[in-house]
């Protein structure tokens, strides 16, 4: 266990949607990275959440946004890693612009939106594209993109001058000037042994993040924990964490490896977007 006066992790099993365990204006930050609505891999979860089509899977994600919202302290940050889909339904191929829906839901429930980010990945096919090959003008723009979206609750967050976990926890020009630009190309983390059900998450996203948008001492939150990777980011960074999971073995899991010390952490995201 983390010495009594460092960082402390819990994992709690429960429904994202309740955040079990989770005070009320108790959390600076939340990292976090929903299942993918019209990703085919998640269609069984979203119908055990009573979600079987588009418009119904963001209605039960808002509910996560809607308790996270909660949770944040006034000028909180919550950041959303989601992608879009391509998918067809009915015979026609589109794109599901999980992002829009997205930054809707928490427009709706009065959080701000702020500049996201563009997380590109390497591809291992580059020039992978859908449609007629050469020939236009039916080609399709390869999705290799997933995006970062920020939100705040109300006005900045105020600090004492010269506060000492603030500047304790400043970062260099270079990290400044990386970070807060628009685009970041961060390679995806291997699969874990979680296996067929995993999704890339790598360790360089929440610690970013985390760096960026809270100090040592605070409280993250990542309500889809699977793996622990926002956790083991959080406690390396002089911050807590709490991960809601609802998946029994995945939650036990967490225990295991939160039981064990900080020295255990992980390379990748496991099943943590898992609903009921």
């Amino acid at each position: 266990m983390p010495d009594e006066d460092g960082p402390r992790l819990r994992a709690i099993l429960g429904d994202a949607r309740d955040l079990p365990g989770v005070a009320p204006a108790s959390i600076a930050l939340v990292v976090t990275s929903p299942p993918y609505p019209m990703i085919p891999q998640w269609d069984e979860l979203f119908q055990r959440w009573g979600a079987p089509d588009f418009d119904a899977m963001h209605a039960r994600l808002a509910e996560v946004w809607r308790a996270c919202e909660r949770a944040l302290v006034p000028g909180g940050i919550l950041a959303i890693n989601i992608g879009d889909a391509l998918r067809t339904t009915s015979g026609e191929f589109r794109l599901w612009p999980n992002h829009v829906r997205v930054t809707h839901a928490c427009e709706a429930i009065g959080l701000r939106p702020l500049p996201y980010l563009l997380w590109k990945k390497p591809m291992n096919r580059p020039n992978a594209f859908l449609g007629s090959g050469f020939l236009p003008p039916n080609a399709y723009v390869t999705l290799d993109c997933e995006f970062v979206l920020l939100f705040r609750k109300g006005p900045p967050r105020r600090f004492a001058p010269h506060d000492a976990r603030r500047y304790a926890s400043r970062f260099t020009r270079a990290e400044r000037d990386r970070w807060f630009s628009q685009i970041w190309e961060v390679r995806a983390a291997r699969q874990g042994p979680e296996g067929r059900r995993t999704a890339a998450f790598p360790p360089e996203i929440p610690e970013r993040l985390i760096r960026m948008f809270s100090v040592e001492g605070e409280t993250v939150l990542d309500p889809f924990a699977g793996t622990g990777t926002t956790l083991w980011a959080a406690q390396r960074l002089g911050r807590s964490a709490i991960g809601i999971e609802i998946d029994p073995e995945l939650a036990a899991r967490l225990e295991r490896r939160i039981r064990e010390g900080p020295a255990v952490t992980t390379a990748g995201r496991g099943d943590g977007r898992s609903p009921r």
